[in-house]
C-alpha cells in the first residue's frame, strides 16, 4: 500500500474506534454512580473498619461534572476495548488476507481478557495500596482527599495494569508477522526484566512494594511465556521454510533432468 492509503486506513480505523468509544462512554454515563461508589469503597473502609477519618471532597463547582466525564470515558475505554484493540491490530497486520484475519481475531481473543485481567488485578491491589499509603498520615490528622485526585490515581493505576498485560501479546503478535524473532526478544531479556521492574515501580502506588510485586510478577511470567511461544513459532516457520526450499530444489532438479533429455 502507498503512504496515502496507509494514512486513509489509519483514519478509518481511528474513526471506528472513536465511534465505539463514544457509544461506550454514553453507557458509562448511565452506570457512573455505582462505579464511583465501588471505586470509593477503599476510602470508606478506612472509616468503617479502621476508625480513621477519611473523606473524599470536591474542590469546585464544576468538579462533579468533570469527574462524571472522566469516569465515563474510562468506562468507555474498557467497554470498547474489543473494538479499539481489534482496529489497532488489524492496522498493523499487513494485507488482512484470510490468515491475517485469523491472527487478528486470535490477538483479540487473548488481548481483551488479558487487558481486563490487568484491570481486575489493579482492583484487588487498590484497597491495600490505599491502606498502606494512608498509614503515613500522622496521628491526630485527617485525610481530606480531593475526589478528582483520588479517581485520577485509581484510573491511572488500572490503565497501567491493563496496558502492562498487553505487552507480551504485542511481542508475540510482532513475531507472528515476522517483525521480531524469538532470539531477538530473548537476547534482550535482562534489559526487559529491568524495564518491567522500573515500570512496575513507577506505575504501582507510591511506597507500596507489594503493589509493585503484584504488577511485576504477572508481567514477567507473561513475558517469558511470550518468549517461549515466539521460539516455538520460529521453529515452525523454519521447518516450513526448509520444506519449501526442498520442494523448490526438487523442482529445479526435475527441470534440469528434463532439459538434459
Amino acid at each position: 500500500m502507498a503512504l496515502r492509503e496507509h494514512l486513509k486506513e489509519a483514519r478509518n480505523r481511528l474513526i471506528k474506534s472513536g465511534i465505539a468509544l463514544v457509544l461506550a462512554t454514553v453507557v458509562g454515563f448511565f452506570i457512573y454512580n455505582p462505579v464511583l461508589t465501588a471505586l470509593s469503597e477503599p476510602i470508606l473502609d478506612l472509616n468503617a473498619r479502621e476508625g480513621r477519618e477519611a473523606v473524599l471532597n470536591f474542590d469546585g463547582v464544576a468538579s462533579p461534572f468533570d469527574l462524571l466525564v472522566q469516569v465515563s470515558v474510562f468506562i468507555g475505554i474498557i467497554l470498547a476495548s474489543p473494538v479499539w484493540l481489534y482496529q489497532f491490530w488489524a492496522f498493523i497486520t499487513p494485507g488482512l488476507k484470510t490468515k491475517e484475519r485469523r491472527v487478528a481475531l486470535s490477538f483479540i481473543a487473548v488481548a481483551v481478557p488479558l487487558f481486563l485481567a490487568g484491570i481486575y488485578l489493579s482492583w484487588l491491589v487498590l484497597p491495600n495500596a490505599v491502606r498502606v499509603l494512608t498509614d503515613f498520615t500522622p496521628s491526630g490528622f485527617s485525610n481530606i482527599i480531593l475526589v478528582t485526585a483520588y479517581i485520577t490515581f485509581v484510573l491511572r493505576l488500572m490503565l497501567a495494569f491493563g496496558i502492562a498485560f498487553l505487552l507480551p501479546v504485542v511481542l508475540f503478535g510482532l513475531n507472528l508477522v515476522g517483525i521480531l524473532t524469538g532470539k531477538q526478544i530473548l537476547k534482550a531479556w535482562r534489559i526487559t526484566v529491568f524495564l518491567i521492574c522500573v515500570f512496575a515501580a513507577m506505575a504501582a502506588p507510591g511506597g507500596d512494594a507489594l503493589g509493585m510485586l503484584y504488577l511485576a510478577a504477572p508481567m514477567l511470567v507473561l513475558f517469558f511465556i511470550a518468549i517461549m511461544l515466539c521460539l516455538l513459532n520460529d521453529k515452525r516457520r523454519d521447518r516450513r521454510r526448509a520444506a519449501l526450499d526442498a520442494k523448490v530444489e526438487a523442482s529445479a532438479d526435475t527441470a534440469s533432468d528434463l532439459d538434459g533429455l
